[in-house]
C-alpha cells in the first residue's frame, strides 16, 4: 500500500506523512458552496435569530414554519437524491448547511434530526419503493422524521434492545412493542426509524409511520434546546408493513451504527457554527464592555480567551472538512442504483468511523469550551438569560450525550484502530514492531527550529508516541484490552490531539501553497499554538499509559524513550494568542471565514 493510499485509510493517518494537497479544506470550497452558505446565513439571521424567544419557549408553529421554510429553500433535500426530490449535494455542502444554521440550538437539533438521522437510513439503506414513498416528503417537511434508538435501559449498549418485532400470522405486519427515550421530534415527528428485535433476538430497523399503536409520551422538561421536541415513543401492538423493514432482518446494526457515525461528523458541523457564534458575541461584548477605564478586550488575559476560543474554531473547522472530503470521496465511488449498493455503503462510512467519533468528541469539548470562555468574559452577565451566552452554555452541554456518549466515542477510536491493525487493513504491526529503528534514527536528529518543519517533526514524534503507548499497552493486555477503559480513553485523546493538529499543520501549508506565505501566517500561529500545547499532554497520558502497564524498572526505560519523542523549543505563545486575538477584533469573529 502507498503513503497516499494509506493516507485516505480510515486511521491511516498514525502510519504515514499526509500531503497537504491530498486534504479538503474551507479553502477549497467553490462559489456553488458558498452561494449555499450565504443563503443558510441569510436564513438564520433574518428568520430564526429574531424568533429565538418564541422557539424557546416551545411555540411548535414557529419551529415547525422554520423547517418548512428551511425546506422551501432547499435547505433539507442537500443529502436526498435528485430523483427523490432533492439537491444531492456533496459533503462538504451537508457540513455548510448544518454548520450555517447554528442561530438556535433547538432549531438546528430539530433540522438535524430531521435531515440526519432521520432522513439518512432511507437515503442510504432504503430500497426504491421506500426512497419513493418518503423521501420527497422528507425534502419538503410534508413530513418530518425522527430516529428512534435509545431505550430506558439501552443507551450507549443499543444492542440491549427490549423492544420486540412479531411477525403477524398472515405474513402481512411485524407487530412492535416497547418504548423508546429521549427521542428528538418525536411530538412532531410522522416517519420515525425505529429499531426493534424480532423474535426477541434479529436486531432490525423498521419505518414506522405515526398512527395506531404509536403513542408519545409528555416532552421532558430539559436543561438546554428547550424548543426542541424530546419525548418517549410507546409502541402498543403497532403494526408496521414488511415492506417497511429497513435493509434485513437482523442486520439493523449495521444501519443504526453507520447511520450514528454519519451524525457525529455533522454534530461536530453544528459545534463548529456555535462555536464561531459564540465567540463573535463574546468579541462584540468585550470591545463594548468597559472595565478600569478602557474595553476588557484590551486586557491580556481577554485577548488569550479570545485568542483560544479562535483556535479551538481552526482546529474544529479544519479536521471537519478534511474528515468531510475523505468521506465525499469514498461515497462517491458507490453508484446508489447497483446491485449491493447498500454493503459499499455501508462499508464507504465504516472506513472513517475512526475519524468520525474524534470529530465528535473534539467538536462538542472544543464548543464546550468556547461557550464556557464566552460566559467568563460576559462576566455576571454571562449567567443572565438576556444575554445568548447563557441558552449558548445549556444548548452545547447535550453535544457529549448526542450521538453516542463521548465516553463511548473515545472507546471507538482504539477499539477500531486495534482490530483493523490485527486484521492486516492498517501496518500497525509493522508500524510497532520498527519501532525502535525509527527512535534510533529520531537520537540522531534535532528539532528542526523554524516552522512548518518544527510541526512536521513534532506530529511525527507524536504519532511514534501513541503507537509506542497502544504497541506496549496491546502487548501486555492482549484480548483483555478492552477492560482496560483508562488506558482506552487516554489513547483515543492522543489519536484525537494529533488529528486536529495535523489538519491544523496540513491547512496552513496548503494555503500558504496556493495563496502565499502572508495568507498563511496566522494559521501557522494557530498551528504552532496547538502543537506546543499538545507535547505535554500526550507525554503525560503516554507516561501513566506506560505506569499502567509495567513495572517500576521497565517503566522507567521507556519512559526514557518517551521524554526523547517529546523534545520541542519553547513557544512564545503568549505573543502569537495577542496577535491573532487582534485580527479576532479587527473581523469581530473568526477571520479565516469564506464569503
Amino acid at each position: 500500500m502507498s503513503d497516499k493510499e494509506l493516507a485516505k485509510k480510515g486511521g491511516g493517518f498514525l502510519f504515514t506523512k499526509v500531503e497537504p494537497e491530498d486534504i479538503f479544506t474551507p479553502e477549497d470550497l467553490d462559489e456553488m458552496h458558498l452561494m449555499v452558505k450565504k443563503t443558510c446565513e441569510d436564513f438564520g439571521l433574518n428568520k430564526i435569530y429574531p424568533q429565538t424567544e418564541e422557539i424557546e419557549a416551545k411555540n411548535d408553529e414557529v419551529i415547525l414554519g422554520l423547517l418548512r421554510e428551511a425546506g422551501e429553500l432547499g435547505l433539507t433535500g442537500v443529502d436526498i437524491p435528485e430523483e427523490y426530490g432533492g439537491d444531492e449535494a456533496d459533503k462538504m455542502t451537508s457540513v455548510l448547511v448544518t454548520e450555517a444554521l447554528t442561530y438556535s440550538g433547538s432549531f438546528s437539533t430539530a433540522f438535524g434530526a430531521h435531515t440526519g438521522i432521520g432522513s439518512m437510513p432511507i437515503i442510504y439503506f432504503g430500497n426504491k419503493d421506500q426512497k419513493e414513498r418518503y423521501l420527497p416528503q422528507l425534502a419538503t417537511v410534508e413530513k418530518i422524521a425522527a430516529y428512534a434508538l435509545t431505550e430506558p435501559e439501552a443507551g450507549s449498549d443499543a444492542m440491549n434492545s427490549k423492544t420486540t418485532a412479531v411477525l403477524s400470522d398472515d405474513g402481512k405486519y411485524y407487530i412492535l412493542n416497547g418504548a423508546k427515550q429521549y427521542i428528538t421530534n418525536a411530538a412532531w415527528a410522522d416517519i420515525i426509524i425505529v429499531y426493534a428485535k424480532v423474535d426477541g433476538e434479529k436486531f432490525t430497523a423498521f419505518i414506522v409511520e405515526k398512527g395506531d399503536g404509536v403513542s408519545i409520551d409528555p416532552e421532558e422538561k430539559k436543561m438546554g434546546i428547550k424548543g426542541s421536541s424530546t419525548c418517549s415513543v410507546i409502541l402498543e401492538d403497532c403494526h408496521v408493513p414488511v415492506e417497511n423493514v429497513l435493509g434485513e432482518v437482523g442486520k439493523g446494526h449495521h444501519i443504526a451504527f453507520n447511520i450514528l457515525n454519519i451524525g457525529r461528523y455533522k454534530l461536530a458541523a453544528g459545534a463548529l457554527g456555535g462555536s464561531k457564534k459564540a465567540l463573535a458575541v463574546s468579541i462584540d461584548y468585550a470591545l463594548q464592555r468597559e472595565q478600569f477605564k478602557q474595553p476588557i478586550a484590551q486586557f491580556n488575559l481577554i485577548k488569550g480567551k479570545v485568542a483560544d476560543m479562535v483556535i479551538k474554531a481552526y482546529a474544529i473547522e479544519s479536521m471537519l472538512y478534511r474528515t468531510a472530503g475523505l468521506l465525499e470521496e469514498k461515497m462517491s465511488e458507490v453508484d446508489m442504483n447497483e446491485e449491493g449498493a447498500n454493503q459499499k455503503v455501508r462499508d464507504a462510512i465504516r472506513e472513517y468511523s475512526i475519524e468520525c467519533s474524534m470529530n465528535k468528541v473534539y467538536g462538542s469539548e472544543g464548543m464546550d469550551f468556547v461557550v464556557d470562555e464566552a460566559v467568563q468574559i460576559h462576566g455576571g452577565y454571562g449567567y443572565d438569560e438576556e444575554y445568548p451566552v447563557e441558552r449558548m452554555y445549556r444548548d452545547s452541554r447535550i453535544n457529549r450525550i448526542f450521538e453516542g456518549t463521548n465516553e463511548v466515542n473515545r472507546m471507538l477510536v482504539p477499539g477500531t484502530l486495534l482490530p483493523k491493525g490485527m486484521q492486516g487493513e492498517l501496518p500497525f504491526m509493522d508500524a510497532v514492531f520498527g519501532l525502535k529503528d525509527e527512535i534510533e534514527k529520531i537520537k540522531e536528529q534535532s528539532v528542526p527550529p523554524e516552522s512548518p518543519d518544527k510541526e512536521e517533526f513534532i506530529i511525527d514524534c507524536m504519532k511514534k508516541l501513541v503507537l509506542l503507548a497502544m504497541g506496549n499497552a496491546g502487548r501486555k493486555f492482549e484480548q483483555e484490552i478492552e477492560k482496560e477503559q483508562e488506558i482506552l480513553a487516554a489513547l483515543a485523546d492522543m489519536c484525537i490531539e494529533i488529528f486536529a493538529a495535523e489538519s491544523a499543520l496540513l491547512r496552513a501549508q496548503k494555503i500558504k501553497a496556493n495563496s502565499g506565505e502572508d495568507a498563511a501566517k496566522l494559521p501557522m500561529m494557530m498551528t504552532q499554538i496547538l502543537v506546543s500545547e499538545m507535547v505535554p499532554k500526550l507525554q503525560a497520558w503516554a507516561k501513566e499509559i506506560i505506569a499502567a502497564t509495567f513495572d517500576t524498572e521497565k517503566a522507567a526505560k521507556t519512559e526514557a524513550n518517551i521524554d526523547l519523542l517529546c523534545r520541542t523549543h519553547p513557544v512564545n505563545i503568549y505573543g502569537l494568542k495577542r496577535e491573532i486575538a487582534e485580527e479576532a477584533y479587527n473581523e469581530r469573529g473568526y477571520f479565516l471565514e469564506r464569503r
